[in-house]
């Protein structure tokens, strides 16, 4: 049976072309996430976190990678990070950035990889009942849904689907989740889409309206209810397993969702 190129999982992909070399589009991924992540410093008042200390640069088992995360108040945690391998074809890369409990706008999440095609996915992470709230399906997603589906139709960049039933429930009406050829144009282009998404969340930001003092704690509740899972949940943990063993996977994934943060939030 052929299977085709939207529902492959990741194993698969990696399996047809294992030993891909992919520093050159890790070096452009990463540049593009560097500047957006110098655009947030810019933005929003966050101090390094101690418990990412030391993992400026690591190595485990066959992986590499970079993990930096902050923590503030408008931003209350803040993910920098990729992880993978560079001469066998595959490469996790993220800004995340979990907003305060204060601000009533989505939490926003950009992806790259190489697998080794090129995979893009993006998201404003839903804070409220979507399903119900439509005032705030109109004030955040409304905007984006426009260039969602300029995106959606561009025949360079084929949809792919999660295998994580779990990762499906959670998107936003505008959720991106692309796979591409690897090449510099490609990328530019994917570049071209990921940084005016990103400009429009930071006018979100800015024009969100405060959150009532009297709902902070309960929404605070659930954003970090959802942190974990995010990260917890998701299928790509299975390669670093794969790569790392359990107990070093586990202790990355913890550092990433920022475990000791969340004690400290909730002490």
């Amino acid at each position: 049976m052929t299977v085709s190129q939207e529902v492959k999982t990741i194993t698969q992909m990696l399996d047809e072309a294992p030993s891909v070399d992919v520093r050159a589009s890790w070096e452009a991924l990463w540049g593009i996430l560097s500047e957006i992540k110098g655009r947030l410093l810019e933005e929003f008042p966050v101090v390094r976190h101690p418990s990412c200390a030391g993992y400026e640069y690591y190595e485990a088992g066959g992986f590499e990678g970079s993990l930096n995360t902050f923590t503030g108040s408008t931003a209350e945690w803040l993910v920098h990070s990729w992880i993978g391998n560079r001469s066998a074809s595959i490469l996790d890369m993220n800004i995340t950035v979990w907003l305060g409990p204060h601000i009533d706008a989505p939490h926003l999440c950009l992806v790259f990889g190489t697998v080794p095609h090129l995979f893009h996915y993006s998201d404003f992470i839903a804070r409220r009942d979507i399903g119900v709230d439509a005032d705030y399906v109109q004030r955040y997603y409304e905007p984006e849904n426009e260039d969602y589906l300029a995106f959606r139709g561009d025949e360079r960049f084929t949809w792919n689907v999660s295998h994580g039933t779990y990762m499906r429930a959670i998107t936003s009406p505008v959720a991106h989740s692309y796979m591409a050829e690897r090449t510099p144009e490609n990328i530019e282009v994917l570049k071209g889409y990921v940084m005016k998404r990103f400009e429009r969340w930071l006018e979100l930001v800015g024009s969100a309206p405060p959150v009532p003092e009297a709902e902070r704690a309960v929404l605070q509740a659930r954003d970090h209810r959802l942190r974990k899972q995010c990260y917890t949940l998701d299928p790509m943990n299975a390669l670093a397993v794969r790569a790392m063993g359990q107990e070093t996977a586990d202790k990355m994934v913890s550092l990433r969702y920022g475990a000791q943060q969340l004690e400290q939030a909730v002490s």
